[in-house]
């Protein structure tokens, strides 16, 4: 396993999918890191990005240390039936009485949003959600994470997102995770 890179930021950047296969071990580990995962996430999680980088709308955002090391990544797709996650919330918004039609037309897929947690806490990760969100297609933005109290809650709560759905499992992770969402486009800071 090799060492966090450090934490200060000298680009932040829209990558292709080209850029981002180039460097997909990099940001797999950083996934890996902040999440808490094991190590062998990264080879299991591998093709799934890859597969999510052909999806319509796809975009993603890489921040990097003055070494050129990669130690932020965002990126989503539009949210479409048949896709894993879209079935899972809607699954989950059918059970609990929600509003799955509204939510689940028109939006943009955060899919993931994750620093290096040396990287943490400087405004990075929300530049990198904004930087995100400005060029996503689709009338609003849906995201799943964790529950309990992190940095990530924070920001979303920040920039204005809602609950869409508390404390639902998806399958193959057992902790208790929320669907937030809110409107698009976000406000200027």
């Amino acid at each position: 396993m090799t060492a966090a890179p450090s934490p200060s930021c000298d680009r932040i950047t829209e990558l292709t999918t080209e850029q981002l296969r180039a460097r997909l071990p990099e940001a797999l580990q950083i996934y890996v890191t902040a999440m808490n995962y094991p190590p062998a996430t990264a080879q299991q999680r591998a093709p799934m990005w890859s597969a999510h980088m052909l999806r319509a709308g796809w975009r993603c955002i890489g921040a990097f240390s003055d070494h050129d090391e990669l130690i932020g990544i965002g990126y989503g797709y539009l949210g479409a039936p048949g896709q894993w996650w879209h079935e899972q919330v809607r699954r989950g918004l059918l059970s609990s009485g929600g509003d799955a039609d509204s939510w689940l037309d028109d939006y943009f897929e955060l899919t993931e949003l994750h620093v290096y947690p040396g990287s943490q806490g400087v405004g990075l990760g929300e530049e990198i959600l904004r930087r995100l969100l400005s060029g996503a297609q689709g009338g609003k933005v849906l995201l799943s994470t964790p529950e309990g109290p992190t940095r990530a809650w924070k920001l979303y709560r920040r920039v204005g997102f809602a609950d869409v759905l508390r404390n639902y499992r998806f399958t193959g992770d057992p902790r208790p995770f929320a669907v937030l969402g809110r409107p698009l486009p976000l406000e200027s800071r």
